[in-house]
């Protein structure tokens, strides 16, 4: 590919990948208006939130399979039009039912594009040109969560909360019709593989009535619980049978595997309880929507800032102290949230999402680096596909809880618990790894 190419086709993938993270977060500064305006309560306006977290969960780890076996490019495509379809229907959906239903497909399209499009930028570049591209990959996804609850708050504000649906539709035109025209189809044939479908279903099954049960647990009867545990059993059977499946459980044998999805659930279940409450909580406290959206912004922003320097900071001083520090930083900055009350300072919450989201931001890179090398080159796919998961999870069970518990000391108190136990896990870590290989040869 010309320069011209390559950049006219890095244009196509970025603009519409960047609309995944922007839409994850975009959403949040609106729940309270949509749930008035829809007339349902917020504990199920949350519902919004949660599944497209589940339905990305579910989709990602086999996304990068059907890239490999039908194309990348027409996978990408294929998750790009569905976002496209799906961002309309949800602007014009009438009730909760059909926005949860189109925020499903949403997420389904973003599940599909995006580690597609991140293999046609490795299949596409020379080598000595990844690090920076995806150096500048990460810092992009990164800043599109940060602009979202931002972007959400002015849209929301100005034409209601229908605009931040329609405002994905002239980023997706312009992303489909470059992506059509500039990126080549580069993918040698492969021998077909059976996708887990049924381990997909299995595993969302699980996670849906699991979610269910920590909202609505009062009104869940014996079977409704025989039904978790029972889809719960299916998909651990049907991943040990499978060919391919989902999650290969024997990867969970290493320590350092082990460790890092742990991290990144812990790190994610932290992040996404504070970008859910602080609009809950703000918003009783009569903060304007504009100031809650900047307020967010600064948290996002210090997030995708700390990330890309705690990734410089792990080559000087190692990985695991880095997850530490993170962490402990985590704990420091709930420790802050107790003093979120309905007189409290501007200055005063900024500082304390300043720091929370720095916090969070920090240890992300080394999480990453970790799981990666904790398992031989050839399973690296898999791996990243199952970090996915647990990344996922962690926001999954952030939107359960908020909508239990936001606004109440009880979230901070979970929050808390959950950094510290990130710590002791990393601190363990760090004491116990020097001088013993955990991660096995490439």
């Amino acid at each position: 590919m010309n320069e011209v190419n390559t950049k006219l086709m890095l244009t196509a993938v970025l603009t519409g990948t960047f609309l995944v993270p922007v839409n994850s977060t975009m959403i949040s500064v609106g729940l309270p208006i949509i749930a008035k305006d829809l007339e349902i309560p917020l504990t199920e306006a949350t519902w919004i939130v949660t599944i497209y977290l589940i339905i990305m969960a579910v989709t990602q780890p086999i996304s990068g399979k059907l890239g490999d076996q039908f194309g990348n490019k027409k996978v990408m495509l294929t998750g790009f039009i569905l976002f496209f379809f799906s961002s309309i229907a949800a602007a014009l959906s009438s009730g909760l039912l059909l926005l949860i239903l189109f925020r499903s497909l949403q997420a389904l399209g973003g599940a599909l594009a995006t580690p597609n499009a991140t293999a046609l930028i490795r299949k596409a570049l020379p080598k000595d040109q990844l690090s920076r591209v995806f150096g500048s990959f990460g810092l992009a996804m990164g800043l599109g969560a940060a602009i979202g609850p931002l972007l959400g708050s002015i849209l929301i504000e100005q034409f209601g909360w229908e605009a931040i649906f329609w405002v994905n539709i002239p980023f997706l035109i312009v992303s489909v019709i470059l992506s059509w025209l500039f990126i080549p189809k580069m993918n040698k044939p492969v021998e077909p593989k059976k996708v887990d479908y049924m381990g997909s279903l299995y595993l969302t099954v699980f996670l849906t009535l699991f979610t269910l049960f920590l909202t609505q647990g009062q009104s869940i009867n014996v079977w409704t619980l025989s039904t978790v545990v029972a889809a719960f059993f299916l998909f651990v059977r049907q991943e040990q049978r499978h060919p391919s499946p989902i999650i290969q459980f024997q990867l969970f044998r290493n320590e350092a595997f082990t460790n890092s999805n742990m991290f990144i659930f812990l790190n994610n279940f932290v992040m996404y309880s504070v970008i859910l409450f602080i609009p809950i909580v703000l918003k009783r406290f009569n903060f304007d929507l504009n100031e809650i959206g900047l307020l967010l912004f600064g948290f996002s922003l210090s997030m995708s800032l700390s990330s890309w320097w705690g990734g410089r900071l792990a080559q000087k001083t190692g990985r695991r102290q880095v997850i530490a520090f993170s962490f402990g930083l985590t704990a420091i900055a709930t420790s802050s949230y107790f003093g979120f009350h309905p007189s409290v300072s501007d200055v005063y919450v900024f500082a304390s999402l300043l720091l929370g989201g720095f916090a969070s931001g920090l240890g992300v890179a080394s999480m990453q680096t970790m799981n990666m090398e904790a398992v031989p080159k050839e399973k690296a796919g898999t791996a990243s596909g199952i970090y996915s998961t647990f990344r996922y999870m962690g926001g999954m069970l952030a939107s359960a809880l908020v909508s239990l518990f936001s606004g109440d000391h009880v979230l901070y108190i979970l929050l808390g618990i959950a950094a510290l136990f990130g710590l002791l896990l990393s601190v363990r870590g760090t004491r116990f790894s020097f001088g013993v290989r955990t991660e096995p040869k490439s």
